[in-house]
Parts: structure tokens; C-alpha cells; sequence
């Protein structure tokens, strides 16, 4: 849990009127926006500059960056721009983390420091539509306590297999690469659940806690962000299996909603996969030539239809190929032990 930061570190706001008495009282903005990052200061820079064109009236929005593992270059960026737009009336804040690991928990600290009745999450990567904060506004007008814009994913004609599946993010339900939640509603669910710690499933779970409280979510499809996919290193669908933990733990926590909302079935085609690889490893060292034969040819046939599956209308080139076929063969061993860790992990029937 995040611990209050001290004085210094709370947003200052600049948007001042005189009230009727002739005092000067401070003003909230409508919404604040809450950016999470960690060490990718261009990337930040292109996202901070989509939201200084916001046809928003500046003195209505701020915006908080939270750097999550604070480094110099970030800091250097986020102040060089709120210095740029401090005549405009716009606020811009640098919220160093010190405390937190992942997104989820810099979010956590980015609401709770933030003025708005309303917070918009989106990510350092993304580039915010010029009209994305006053689509979300619009959207969440009739008292809706959170709403879901837009996310676009431009692709190659024949994308990787990494980039295909970055794309899923235009087809979330709610994705906090693109999301206008209230406050309160924040509040009352106690923010995101900070053992999601990486950038996964923290968004559904938060989706999911809102729902339960009878809260209403809305579409916002003018509320638009681009989001193109970053360069990833080879093999990275294997560090991606990691994620199974917190698929166990959103189970644990949802159950119901994560059989009718994400996956309704196990993985029946890993199971069959590594239990096919397994026969024939026992059978060999059983010396029964027919089970090992047998379970090698299984686990062949099913390996390379998960090979094919993943390479239809993808990128072509050697490396991909290459990619395609090691990672084929390590993903269902690799998906199925961090889902049973999971499932170990959080107590719960998550097979």
C-alpha cells in the first residue's frame, strides 16, 4: 500500500479566481490525468506533447506523471514541459515512486495525489486524439462511474506475432491505456490492486471491482488514443508467460466474471501438448517404444498446428520464423508451470 507523500510532492494548482467577497479561492480541474512510467523518456515526451493540444481549456485538466523507479531523464522532460505550459495555466506535476512495482501501484499514488473528480489513465506509450479528454467527459455526463475510450493499433500488412497480439488492446473491453474513472468510484474500491505488478490484468480487475458495486461503465468511441507497438526483443512471448500469475489471481478474485468475460475453458491444447511430450519421455525411459513414439508424434503434430496457427498472415522473415518455431515448442510447457504457480500461489482451482 502506497504511504502518503510528503508535502512537497503534492500537485500545485495554478488555476486561481476571485470569489464574490474578493478573496482568491483555489479551482480543482474537471479531470486530472494520471500517467505512469518507467525510464522511457521519449516516448513519455510524444505522449505529454498529444496532451499539451488537448482542446480542453487547459485551466480544466492537470496532468501527473508518476515515475515508477524515478530516473533523471524522465524528471528533465516532465519539467521542461510544465515550464513551457505554465503560462497556459496548465498544470503539469512529476510524481517520483519510490515505493511501488508496476503500473498498478503508480496509478494507485497518481489518483490519490491528483485533484480531479474525474481521472483519465493512460499510458507513456500512447498518443492521446486532441479530443480525447473532452470525449471522455462528454461520455461520462449522465453519471456513469467510469467510461472506456478507444484505443487504435496501427499494424504492418504482416505484422509479428508480438505485434498481432499487442493489437488485442483495440478490442478490450477496458484497458487503462484508455480509461475516465470517477474518484469516488476509485475510492471505494480502493484503487487498483497493487499485487498486479506488472501491466496486466490490473485494468480488468479494476473493471470488475466497479461492477460489482452496481457502479455502470460506459463505451466513450470519440475518446481516442494511438497506441503503436513498441520494438520487443526476440523470444519475448516467452517472458510474457509470466502473466499466467495474475490471470490466477483476477480468477481468484472474479470468478464469474473471468469465465464470462475472458476465458470460459482451460487450455485444453497445452494440456494435451505437454502431456504428449511427457508419454514420450516416459516411454522412452520405460523403453516402450510405442507410448514414446506415439507421444512424440502427438506432441509434433501439436506443436507444429500451434506453429501454423500463430503464422497465418504474419511477417514472414527468417527471424520471425525462426521465433515462431523455438517459442511453439516452449510456450505450452512455460504457460502451463507459471499458471499452476498461480493457481498455487492465490489457493485457488485455476488448471
Amino acid at each position: 500500500m502506497n504511504t502518503p507523500a510528503p508535502a512537497s510532492t503534492q500537485p500545485q494548482y495554478q488555476s486561481a479566481a476571485p470569489s464574490e467577497h474578493g478573496a482568491t479561492t483555489k479551482l480543482c480541474p474537471d479531470v486530472s490525468v494520471v500517467v505512469p512510467t518507467w525510464r522511457r523518456p521519449a516516448m513519455l515526451e510524444r505522449c505529454l506533447q498529444a496532451l499539451m493540444r488537448q482542446t480542453l481549456v487547459p485551466q480544466r485538466f492537470e496532468i501527473v506523471v508518476c515515475d515508477d523507479g524515478p530516473d533523471e531523464a524522465t524528471r528533465e522532460v516532465v519539467e521542461r514541459i510544465a515550464d513551457a505550459h505554465l503560462a497556459r495555466g496548465l498544470t503539469v506535476r512529476y510524481l517520483p515512486i519510490e515505493a511501488t512495482q508496476g503500473p498498478a501501484g503508480a496509478r494507485n499514488a497518481g489518483w490519490r495525489h491528483a485533484r480531479g473528480e474525474t481521472i483519465a489513465f493512460t499510458d507513456d506509450d500512447t498518443i492521446p486524439d486532441e479530443r480525447w479528454l473532452e470525449a471522455g467527459l462528454a461520455a461520462m455526463a449522465d453519471g456513469a462511474c467510469a467510461a472506456a475510450g478507444a484505443i487504435a493499433v496501427p499494424l504492418p500488412e504482416r505484422p509479428t506475432d508480438y505485434e498481432a497480439d499487442a493489437s488485442g488492446l483495440a478490442r478490450a473491453e477496458f484497458a487503462t491505456a484508455n480509461v475516465f474513472v470517477k474518484r469516488a468510484a476509485l475510492a471505494l474500491v480502493n484503487g487498483f490492486d497493487e499485487r498486479f505488478t506488472s501491466a496486466w490484468r490490473e485494468d480488468s480487475d479494476l473493471q470488475f471491482a466497479l461492477l460489482a458495486t452496481g457502479g455502470r461503465i460506459v463505451r466513450a468511441p470519440d475518446a481516442l488514443v494511438i497506441h503503436p507497438v513498441r520494438p520487443a526483443r526476440w523470444g519475448v512471448s516467452l517472458a510474457q508467460q509470466r502473466k499466467s500469475v495474475f490471470e490466477a489471481l483476477l480468477y481468484r478474485k472474479h470468478p464469474d466474471c473471468y469465465r464470462q468475460r475472458i476465458a470460459s475453458t482451460p487450455p485444453i491444447g497445452y494440456y494435451a501438448t505437454v502431456t504428449a511430450a511427457v508419454a514420450a519421455i516416459v516411454g522412452a525411459a520405460v523403453q516402450a517404444p510405442m507410448i514414446a513414439g506415439t507421444g512424440a508424434l502427438v506432441w509434433i503434430a501439436l506443436t507444429f498446428r500451434f506453429f501454423a496457427r500463430r503464422m497465418r498472415g504474419r511477417s514472414r522473415t527468417w527471424r520471425h520464423v525462426t521465433e515462431m518455431a523455438v517459442t511453439s515448442a516452449l510456450i505450452p510447457f512455460l504457460s502451463l508451470y507459471w499458471r499452476l504457480r498461480g493457481a498455487w500461489r492465490y489457493r485457488t482451482w485455476f488448471l
